[in-house]
Protein backbone atom coordinates (compact mmCIF):
# COMPACT_ATOMS: atom_id res chain seq x y z
CA UNK A 1 0.00 0.00 0.00
CA UNK A 2 0.93 3.18 -0.64
CA UNK A 3 -0.26 6.52 0.74
CA UNK A 4 0.60 10.16 1.39
CA UNK A 5 -0.80 12.06 4.59
CA UNK A 6 -0.81 15.37 4.48
CA UNK A 7 -0.79 18.36 7.32
CA UNK A 8 -1.74 15.97 10.24
CA UNK A 9 -0.39 16.88 13.83
CA UNK A 10 1.25 14.54 16.16
CA UNK A 11 0.16 14.48 19.92
CA UNK A 12 2.64 17.43 21.09
CA UNK A 13 1.01 19.40 18.50
CA UNK A 14 3.95 19.30 15.54
CA UNK A 15 2.44 19.20 12.47
CA UNK A 16 3.77 16.83 9.55
CA UNK A 17 3.24 14.70 6.16
CA UNK A 18 3.67 11.24 6.40
CA UNK A 19 4.59 9.34 3.36
CA UNK A 20 4.05 5.23 3.31
CA UNK A 21 5.49 3.11 0.17
CA UNK A 22 4.61 -0.75 0.22
CA UNK A 23 3.38 -0.38 3.43
CA UNK A 24 6.26 1.16 5.51
CA UNK A 25 6.47 4.27 6.66
CA UNK A 26 9.07 6.22 4.37
CA UNK A 27 8.59 9.92 5.70
CA UNK A 28 7.53 11.82 8.35
CA UNK A 29 8.37 15.47 7.50
CA UNK A 30 7.73 18.64 8.78
CA UNK A 31 4.33 19.95 6.75
CA UNK A 32 5.39 21.43 3.86
CA UNK A 33 1.86 24.01 3.67
CA UNK A 34 -0.31 24.72 6.45
CA UNK A 35 -3.50 22.67 5.66
CA UNK A 36 -6.87 22.05 7.08
CA UNK A 37 -7.93 23.36 10.33
CA UNK A 38 -5.08 21.82 12.77
CA UNK A 39 -7.71 19.12 13.84
CA UNK A 40 -6.53 15.94 12.38
CA UNK A 41 -4.09 14.31 14.27
CA UNK A 42 -1.77 10.72 13.60
CA UNK A 43 -1.15 8.51 16.36
CA UNK A 44 0.98 5.10 16.51
CA UNK A 45 -1.97 2.32 16.67
CA UNK A 46 -3.48 1.65 19.66
CA UNK A 47 -2.62 -1.55 21.90
CA UNK A 48 -5.27 -2.90 23.79
CA UNK A 49 -4.41 -5.67 26.00
CA UNK A 50 -7.93 -6.53 27.29
CA UNK A 51 -11.03 -7.85 24.90
CA UNK A 52 -13.17 -10.61 24.49
CA UNK A 53 -13.69 -11.11 21.15
CA UNK A 54 -16.04 -14.62 21.80
CA UNK A 55 -14.48 -16.70 19.54
CA UNK A 56 -14.63 -19.46 19.04
CA UNK A 57 -17.66 -20.19 21.32
CA UNK A 58 -19.58 -17.45 21.40
CA UNK A 59 -19.87 -16.14 18.21
CA UNK A 60 -23.72 -14.65 18.86
CA UNK A 61 -21.71 -12.26 21.14
CA UNK A 62 -19.28 -10.93 18.47
CA UNK A 63 -16.66 -13.12 16.07
CA UNK A 64 -12.99 -12.44 15.61
CA UNK A 65 -13.94 -10.21 12.37
CA UNK A 66 -16.80 -8.30 13.63
CA UNK A 67 -14.35 -7.36 17.29
CA UNK A 68 -11.02 -6.60 15.50
CA UNK A 69 -13.25 -4.43 12.66
CA UNK A 70 -14.81 -2.53 15.60
CA UNK A 71 -11.15 -2.22 17.30
CA UNK A 72 -9.44 -0.60 14.00
CA UNK A 73 -12.43 1.56 13.67
CA UNK A 74 -11.83 2.51 17.45
CA UNK A 75 -8.03 3.09 16.35
CA UNK A 76 -6.66 0.13 16.90
CA UNK A 77 -4.36 -2.20 15.60
CA UNK A 78 -3.54 -4.49 18.78
CA UNK A 79 -5.55 -6.24 20.69
CA UNK A 80 -4.96 -8.74 23.19
CA UNK A 81 -7.87 -11.70 23.38
CA UNK A 82 -9.27 -13.03 26.84
CA UNK A 83 -9.05 -16.94 26.84
CA UNK A 84 -12.89 -17.49 27.95
CA UNK A 85 -14.03 -19.23 25.00
CA UNK A 86 -15.39 -22.67 24.09
CA UNK A 87 -13.17 -24.66 24.03
CA UNK A 88 -10.79 -22.71 26.43
CA UNK A 89 -7.29 -22.09 25.30
CA UNK A 90 -6.05 -24.33 27.67
CA UNK A 91 -3.24 -26.68 25.63
CA UNK A 92 -1.37 -26.17 22.20
CA UNK A 93 -4.49 -27.76 20.64
CA UNK A 94 -7.38 -25.15 21.97
CA UNK A 95 -5.35 -22.41 21.38
CA UNK A 96 -4.68 -23.77 17.95
CA UNK A 97 -8.47 -23.65 17.37
CA UNK A 98 -8.70 -19.93 17.98
CA UNK A 99 -5.57 -18.69 16.22
CA UNK A 100 -6.47 -20.09 12.73
CA UNK A 101 -9.90 -18.11 13.16
CA UNK A 102 -7.23 -15.01 14.55
CA UNK A 103 -5.51 -15.88 10.85
CA UNK A 104 -8.53 -16.79 8.67
CA UNK A 105 -10.74 -13.33 9.73
CA UNK A 106 -8.69 -10.56 11.64
CA UNK A 107 -8.84 -7.01 10.51
CA UNK A 108 -5.99 -6.01 13.27
CA UNK A 109 -3.28 -7.92 14.90
CA UNK A 110 -5.01 -10.18 17.46
CA UNK A 111 -2.66 -11.80 20.15
CA UNK A 112 -4.29 -14.55 21.78
CA UNK A 113 -3.87 -15.53 25.93
CA UNK A 114 -4.02 -18.66 26.75
CA UNK A 115 -5.33 -20.16 30.21
CA UNK A 116 -3.75 -20.38 33.62
CA UNK A 117 -5.99 -23.48 34.47
CA UNK A 118 -7.94 -26.43 32.52
CA UNK A 119 -11.20 -24.94 31.79
CA UNK A 120 -10.31 -22.03 33.72
CA UNK A 121 -11.33 -23.96 36.30
CA UNK A 122 -8.49 -23.26 39.01
CA UNK A 123 -8.10 -27.38 40.05
CA UNK A 124 -5.06 -27.91 37.20
CA UNK A 125 -2.02 -25.89 35.56
CA UNK A 126 -3.03 -25.53 31.98
CA UNK A 127 -0.50 -26.73 28.89
CA UNK A 128 1.70 -23.54 29.33
CA UNK A 129 4.60 -24.81 28.11
CA UNK A 130 2.47 -25.82 25.08
CA UNK A 131 1.51 -22.71 24.24
CA UNK A 132 4.24 -20.18 25.08
CA UNK A 133 5.14 -19.94 21.61
CA UNK A 134 1.38 -18.30 20.51
CA UNK A 135 0.42 -16.83 23.75
CA UNK A 136 1.03 -13.10 24.32
CA UNK A 137 0.69 -14.44 28.31
CA UNK A 138 -1.64 -16.34 30.58
CA UNK A 139 -4.22 -15.44 31.97
CA UNK A 140 -8.10 -16.90 33.41
CA UNK A 141 -9.74 -13.82 32.85
CA UNK A 142 -13.27 -13.69 33.69
CA UNK A 143 -12.54 -15.87 36.93
CA UNK A 144 -10.24 -15.16 39.88
CA UNK A 145 -7.52 -18.25 40.57
CA UNK A 146 -8.67 -18.54 44.21
CA UNK A 147 -5.42 -20.88 45.43
CA UNK A 148 -2.89 -19.59 46.57
CA UNK A 149 -0.73 -22.38 45.52
CA UNK A 150 -1.97 -22.82 42.30
CA UNK A 151 -1.08 -19.40 41.40
CA UNK A 152 2.43 -19.39 42.96
CA UNK A 153 2.95 -22.82 40.32
CA UNK A 154 1.77 -20.58 37.66
CA UNK A 155 3.71 -17.75 38.35
CA UNK A 156 6.94 -20.72 38.67
CA UNK A 157 6.09 -21.87 35.46
CA UNK A 158 5.18 -18.57 33.52
CA UNK A 159 8.62 -16.96 34.90
CA UNK A 160 10.67 -20.03 33.29
CA UNK A 161 8.83 -19.37 30.10
CA UNK A 162 9.31 -15.81 30.01
CA UNK A 163 5.62 -14.80 29.99
CA UNK A 164 3.35 -12.87 31.81
CA UNK A 165 0.53 -13.48 34.00
CA UNK A 166 -2.03 -11.80 33.93
CA UNK A 167 -4.74 -11.32 36.46
CA UNK A 168 -8.70 -11.17 37.03
CA UNK A 169 -8.70 -10.67 40.73
CA UNK A 170 -11.92 -11.81 42.22
CA UNK A 171 -11.89 -13.49 45.84
CA UNK A 172 -15.35 -16.07 45.32
CA UNK A 173 -15.97 -16.15 48.53
CA UNK A 174 -16.45 -12.49 49.49
CA UNK A 175 -19.32 -11.70 46.72
CA UNK A 176 -22.19 -12.70 48.70
CA UNK A 177 -24.21 -12.99 45.00
CA UNK A 178 -23.56 -9.38 44.82
CA UNK A 179 -23.62 -7.56 41.63
CA UNK A 180 -22.93 -3.93 41.73
CA UNK A 181 -20.49 -1.95 44.17
CA UNK A 182 -21.34 -2.09 47.60
CA UNK A 183 -21.75 1.04 48.17
CA UNK A 184 -25.21 4.16 48.31
CA UNK A 185 -26.45 2.97 45.20
CA UNK A 186 -26.68 -0.51 46.46
CA UNK A 187 -27.91 0.32 49.68
CA UNK A 188 -30.76 2.61 48.59
CA UNK A 189 -32.33 0.26 45.98
CA UNK A 190 -31.94 -2.68 48.10
CA UNK A 191 -29.57 -4.86 45.64
CA UNK A 192 -26.52 -7.06 46.83
CA UNK A 193 -23.31 -5.26 46.76
CA UNK A 194 -19.76 -6.29 45.77
CA UNK A 195 -17.20 -5.38 48.40
CA UNK A 196 -13.79 -4.08 47.11
CA UNK A 197 -12.02 -6.70 49.20
CA UNK A 198 -13.12 -8.94 46.71
CA UNK A 199 -10.71 -6.95 44.15
CA UNK A 200 -7.69 -5.88 46.57
CA UNK A 201 -7.30 -8.97 48.93
CA UNK A 202 -6.07 -11.02 45.44
CA UNK A 203 -3.86 -8.57 44.40
CA UNK A 204 -2.18 -8.35 47.91
CA UNK A 205 -1.73 -12.23 47.73
CA UNK A 206 -0.41 -11.99 44.11
CA UNK A 207 1.95 -9.31 45.00
CA UNK A 208 3.63 -11.27 47.30
CA UNK A 209 3.79 -14.57 45.22
CA UNK A 210 5.28 -12.21 42.24
CA UNK A 211 7.88 -10.46 44.75
CA UNK A 212 8.39 -14.57 45.88
CA UNK A 213 8.90 -15.92 42.43
CA UNK A 214 9.84 -12.42 40.39
CA UNK A 215 7.34 -13.85 37.58
CA UNK A 216 6.12 -10.80 35.76
CA UNK A 217 3.01 -9.72 36.67
CA UNK A 218 0.02 -7.86 35.57
CA UNK A 219 -3.38 -7.00 37.12
CA UNK A 220 -6.41 -6.44 35.07
CA UNK A 221 -8.94 -3.84 35.29
CA UNK A 222 -8.21 -2.61 39.05
CA UNK A 223 -11.45 -0.20 40.07
CA UNK A 224 -10.56 0.38 44.23
CA UNK A 225 -8.44 2.75 45.78
CA UNK A 226 -6.87 -0.01 47.50
CA UNK A 227 -5.90 -1.51 44.51
CA UNK A 228 -4.25 1.61 43.78
CA UNK A 229 -1.76 1.54 47.03
CA UNK A 230 -0.49 -1.92 46.69
CA UNK A 231 0.37 -1.46 43.74
CA UNK A 232 2.37 1.46 44.58
CA UNK A 233 3.70 0.44 47.40
CA UNK A 234 4.78 -3.23 45.34
CA UNK A 235 6.35 -0.89 42.42
CA UNK A 236 8.44 1.01 45.11
CA UNK A 237 9.63 -2.28 46.39
CA UNK A 238 11.00 -3.31 42.56
CA UNK A 239 8.41 -5.74 42.48
CA UNK A 240 7.90 -6.53 38.81
CA UNK A 241 4.12 -5.75 38.46
CA UNK A 242 2.31 -3.77 36.08
CA UNK A 243 -1.86 -2.61 35.76
CA UNK A 244 -4.64 -1.44 33.66
CA UNK A 245 -7.93 0.57 34.43
CA UNK A 246 -10.55 0.76 32.09
CA UNK A 247 -12.50 3.82 31.08
CA UNK A 248 -15.57 3.48 32.76
CA UNK A 249 -13.81 2.78 35.87
CA UNK A 250 -12.26 6.70 34.97
CA UNK A 251 -15.34 8.43 33.77
CA UNK A 252 -18.05 6.93 36.05
CA UNK A 253 -19.03 5.97 39.39
CA UNK A 254 -21.58 4.05 41.23
CA UNK A 255 -23.49 7.99 41.78
CA UNK A 256 -24.24 7.11 37.89
CA UNK A 257 -25.55 4.14 37.80
CA UNK A 258 -28.47 3.16 36.49
CA UNK A 259 -30.85 -0.07 36.66
CA UNK A 260 -29.77 -1.11 33.22
CA UNK A 261 -27.70 -4.21 31.73
CA UNK A 262 -25.24 -1.30 30.09
CA UNK A 263 -24.35 -0.29 33.77
CA UNK A 264 -23.35 -4.02 34.35
CA UNK A 265 -19.80 -5.18 34.69
CA UNK A 266 -16.91 -6.84 36.71
CA UNK A 267 -15.37 -5.46 38.84
CA UNK A 268 -18.35 -2.80 39.45
CA UNK A 269 -17.90 0.62 39.11
CA UNK A 270 -17.17 1.77 42.55
CA UNK A 271 -17.54 4.87 44.43
CA UNK A 272 -16.48 8.57 43.72
CA UNK A 273 -13.44 7.96 46.05
CA UNK A 274 -12.33 5.14 44.00
CA UNK A 275 -12.42 7.05 40.98
CA UNK A 276 -10.49 9.73 42.48
CA UNK A 277 -7.58 7.24 43.50
CA UNK A 278 -7.30 6.01 39.89
CA UNK A 279 -7.35 9.56 38.41
CA UNK A 280 -4.44 9.84 40.94
CA UNK A 281 -2.44 6.66 40.28
CA UNK A 282 -2.79 7.81 36.00
CA UNK A 283 -1.28 10.75 36.86
CA UNK A 284 1.76 9.33 39.28
CA UNK A 285 1.98 6.85 36.96
CA UNK A 286 0.97 3.78 39.14
CA UNK A 287 -1.56 2.75 36.93
CA UNK A 288 0.40 2.09 33.32
CA UNK A 289 -2.04 1.69 30.60
CA UNK A 290 -5.70 1.99 29.79
CA UNK A 291 -7.99 -1.30 28.61
CA UNK A 292 -11.73 -1.40 27.77
CA UNK A 293 -12.02 -5.11 28.86
CA UNK A 294 -14.15 -4.90 26.00
CA UNK A 295 -17.13 -7.36 26.39
CA UNK A 296 -20.16 -8.01 24.33
CA UNK A 297 -23.00 -10.02 24.53
CA UNK A 298 -26.81 -10.43 23.16
CA UNK A 299 -29.60 -8.14 23.90
CA UNK A 300 -31.28 -10.77 25.36
CA UNK A 301 -28.38 -11.45 27.71
CA UNK A 302 -27.81 -7.34 28.69
CA UNK A 303 -31.77 -7.26 29.47
CA UNK A 304 -32.17 -8.03 32.56
CA UNK A 305 -30.72 -4.96 34.59
CA UNK A 306 -28.44 -4.65 37.04
CA UNK A 307 -29.55 -8.06 38.59
CA UNK A 308 -30.35 -10.14 36.18
CA UNK A 309 -28.27 -9.24 33.04
CA UNK A 310 -24.68 -10.78 31.95
CA UNK A 311 -21.36 -8.76 33.12
CA UNK A 312 -19.61 -7.00 30.49
CA UNK A 313 -19.78 -3.71 28.37
CA UNK A 314 -18.22 -2.99 24.79
CA UNK A 315 -16.06 -0.11 24.95
CA UNK A 316 -13.23 -0.62 21.97
CA UNK A 317 -15.00 1.84 19.29
CA UNK A 318 -15.73 4.66 22.17
CA UNK A 319 -12.34 4.99 24.40
CA UNK A 320 -10.33 7.21 22.55
CA UNK A 321 -13.15 10.01 22.41
CA UNK A 322 -14.96 9.22 25.67
CA UNK A 323 -11.16 9.74 26.97
CA UNK A 324 -10.28 12.55 25.08
CA UNK A 325 -13.12 14.61 26.00
CA UNK A 326 -13.59 13.32 29.98
CA UNK A 327 -9.96 13.88 30.64
CA UNK A 328 -7.57 15.51 27.86
CA UNK A 329 -9.71 18.31 27.17
CA UNK A 330 -10.30 19.48 30.80
CA UNK A 331 -6.48 19.13 31.90
CA UNK A 332 -7.05 15.81 33.76
CA UNK A 333 -4.49 14.28 31.28
CA UNK A 334 -2.25 15.43 28.94
CA UNK A 335 -2.85 14.08 24.92
CA UNK A 336 1.04 12.62 24.74
CA UNK A 337 -0.13 10.94 28.14
CA UNK A 338 -3.32 9.23 27.33
CA UNK A 339 -1.10 7.76 24.06
CA UNK A 340 1.29 6.85 26.07
CA UNK A 341 -1.65 5.10 28.28
CA UNK A 342 -3.21 3.58 24.56
CA UNK A 343 0.15 2.60 23.00
CA UNK A 344 3.71 3.33 24.62
CA UNK A 345 2.81 1.40 27.56
CA UNK A 346 1.31 -1.38 26.29
CA UNK A 347 3.80 -2.08 23.82
CA UNK A 348 6.19 -2.18 25.88
CA UNK A 349 4.82 -4.23 28.80
CA UNK A 350 3.49 -7.17 25.79
CA UNK A 351 6.16 -6.88 23.59
CA UNK A 352 2.82 -6.30 20.87
CA UNK A 353 2.71 -3.46 18.34
CA UNK A 354 5.34 -1.12 16.74
CA UNK A 355 6.70 2.94 17.30
CA UNK A 356 5.54 5.32 14.48
CA UNK A 357 9.04 5.79 13.17
CA UNK A 358 10.36 5.57 9.47
CA UNK A 359 11.32 2.01 8.39
CA UNK A 360 8.49 0.74 10.60
CA UNK A 361 5.72 -1.14 9.25
CA UNK A 362 2.79 1.50 9.18
CA UNK A 363 0.84 0.90 12.10
CA UNK A 364 -1.12 4.16 12.88
CA UNK A 365 -4.12 6.36 13.46
CA UNK A 366 -5.60 9.49 12.08
CA UNK A 367 -8.41 10.96 14.29
CA UNK A 368 -10.16 14.32 13.82
CA UNK A 369 -10.42 15.56 17.01
CA UNK A 370 -12.59 19.00 16.33
CA UNK A 371 -15.59 16.62 14.93
CA UNK A 372 -18.15 16.35 17.84
CA UNK A 373 -20.83 13.78 17.84
CA UNK A 374 -23.19 11.75 20.02
CA UNK A 375 -22.30 8.26 20.82
CA UNK A 376 -24.87 5.77 18.98
CA UNK A 377 -24.65 1.74 19.68
CA UNK A 378 -26.34 1.23 16.69
CA UNK A 379 -23.55 2.55 14.73
CA UNK A 380 -21.10 0.04 16.42
CA UNK A 381 -19.39 -2.48 14.00
CA UNK A 382 -19.48 -4.76 17.10
CA UNK A 383 -21.96 -6.98 17.84
CA UNK A 384 -22.03 -5.84 21.44
CA UNK A 385 -24.62 -2.74 21.99
CA UNK A 386 -24.27 -2.23 25.25
CA UNK A 387 -22.57 0.74 26.71
CA UNK A 388 -23.16 2.96 29.44
CA UNK A 389 -21.79 6.09 27.23
CA UNK A 390 -24.93 5.66 24.92
CA UNK A 391 -25.81 9.45 24.41
CA UNK A 392 -22.70 11.25 25.05
CA UNK A 393 -21.69 13.57 23.41
CA UNK A 394 -17.74 13.60 22.34
CA UNK A 395 -15.07 14.81 20.04
CA UNK A 396 -12.58 12.79 18.36
CA UNK A 397 -13.76 10.40 15.22
CA UNK A 398 -11.45 7.96 14.01
CA UNK A 399 -11.20 8.72 10.39
CA UNK A 400 -8.35 6.29 9.58
CA UNK A 401 -6.61 2.91 10.23
CA UNK A 402 -3.73 1.77 9.01
CA UNK A 403 -2.13 -2.04 10.26
CA UNK A 404 0.62 -4.16 8.83
CA UNK A 405 0.69 -1.51 5.65
CA UNK A 406 -2.99 -2.03 4.88
CA UNK A 407 -6.12 0.08 5.68
CA UNK A 408 -8.12 -1.85 8.25
CA UNK A 409 -11.07 0.88 8.79
CA UNK A 410 -11.52 4.20 6.68
CA UNK A 411 -14.44 6.50 7.15
CA UNK A 412 -15.37 7.36 4.05
CA UNK A 413 -17.64 10.15 5.01
CA UNK A 414 -14.71 12.27 5.98
CA UNK A 415 -11.80 10.71 3.94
Amino acid sequence: MDLELKSLRLADGRAVDVTVHGGIVTAITPACVAGGDGTRFLFPGFADVHVHLREPGFSYKETIRTGSQAAARGGYTDVCAMPNLRPVPDSAGNLAVQTELIRRDAAIRVHPYGAITVGQKGEQLAGLAAMAPEAVGFSDDGRGVQSEDMMRRAMVQAKALGKMIVAHCEDNSLLHGGCIHDGAYAAAHGLPGICSESEWGPIARDLKLAEETGCAYHVCHISTKESVALIRTAKARGVNVTCETAPHYLTLDDGCLEDDGRFKMNPPLRSPEDRKALLEGLRDGTIDMIATDHAPHSAKEKAGGLLGSLNGIVGIETAFPVLYTRLVLPGILTLPRLIALLHDNPCRRFGIGTPLAVGETANFTVFDLGTEYTIDPDEFLSLGKATPFAGWKVRGRCLLTVCGGEIAWKDNTCL
